[in-house]
């Protein structure tokens, strides 16, 4: 285990060292000029941080809330979070505020995916904690209907702000800033810490609430912190680059299948998976058809979904033989 572990640490240092080379311009980090420099400081290394901990945050989501649901199908945006951040994100964009300057559209994201939380975490309460169910169809049902106000404001926009809405809906990390990286590096491991604090509890829900009260947790507090956890993360992440889907869903499948269920270990090697992941995506949107780029959320559902859907029929994804 710890040297599959190893490999793949390295790995995604070797994936993020080769996402800086590779672009529009090819930059060799032993002869750089000024202009390379300029390139590789100022966009490139931002980007790729930046889709490190958007990945990671992501992985780590989808493994914590696998748990807390006991669902193999959940991922970072069933609960909503995603949907209430993008609405906000999207009204920003397509109203052209300028309220916080460059922070507007992050800001009215995370607030959007906050206010989001509450409401759902609030909807999935009764009798003193968290009901797996509840909190679930409460998600599914608050994205549905931030996702249909989203459509109709998009269908009443101009063109240009449709445009800009859409890209960064589907995960577009060309606002990639230096900037960006502080707070959101902040937030996301607060969540990962909270995550890595409770995976003891989390392993105990995974088992079934009776068992989780007899090895001495309490399910309704255990899910409460592993889902401020979880908003915490995907909030961080939808604020700085949108919405990216199929990482929070993949991910932890694909890691379970290398090391286990454990979740002490599971939820940090999904960070290290989920940001690889969305790094080798990004840097395939803004090399295929440069010098467009294409969305990262884009590349991830078509890198994805074959592979989601072949665990789905060899029935692994359940568990199953």
């Amino acid at each position: 285990m710890k040297k599959q572990t190893l490999w793949m640490i390295i790995g995604s240092v070797c994936l993020a060292v080769l996402s800086l080379c590779v672009g529009p311009k090819w930059i060799n980090p032993l002869q750089m000029d000024e202009v390379s420099r300029q390139i590789l400081l100022s966009i490139r290394l931002p980007r790729v941080i930046l889709s490190l901990l958007m990945g990671g945050a992501l992985g780590a989501s989808g493994a914590v809330l696998q748990g807390i649901l006991r669902n193999p199908l959940a991922d970072p945006y069933i609960l909503g979070i995603s949907s209430g951040a993008a609405l906000l994100a999207a009204l920003g964009l397509l109203l052209g505020s300028t309220a916080f300057g460059f922070f507007t559209i992050p800001v009215f994201a995370f607030v959007g995916a906050v206010l989001t939380g509450i409401a759902v975490g609030a909807m999935g309460y009764r009798r003193g904690g968290l009901w797996p169910e509840r909190l679930l169809l409460a998600g599914v049902g608050v994205g549905f209907l931030f996702s249909s106000l989203l459509m109709l404001m998009m269908s009443l926009s101009s063109d240009e702000g449709m445009r800009r809405a859409i890209l960064w809906i589907f995960g577009d990390l060309a606002m990639a800033d230096w900037s960006l990286i502080p707070y959101g590096f902040v937030l996301i491991l607060i969540g990962l810490i909270l995550s890595l604090w409770r995976a003891k509890g989390l392993n105990a829900l995974m088992l079934g609430d009776d068992i989780a009260h007899s090895l001495g947790f309490n399910p309704g507090r255990e899910r409460w912190i592993l889902f401020l956890a979880v908003g915490l993360m995907t909030a961080a992440s939808v604020s700085m680059g949108g919405v990216v889907g199929f990482i929070g869903l993949l991910v932890p499948h694909i890691i379970r299948f290398v090391v286990g269920s454990d979740n002490r270990v599971l939820i940090p090697l999904s960070v290290v998976a989920g940001g690889a992941l969305l790094c080798t995506a990004d840097t395939i949107g803004r090399t295929a058809v440069a010098p467009m780029e294409l969305p990262s959320g884009i590349i991830t559902a078509v890198l994805g979904a074959p592979y989601f859907l072949y665990l789905l029929k060899q029935k692994d994804i359940l568990g199953e033989s």
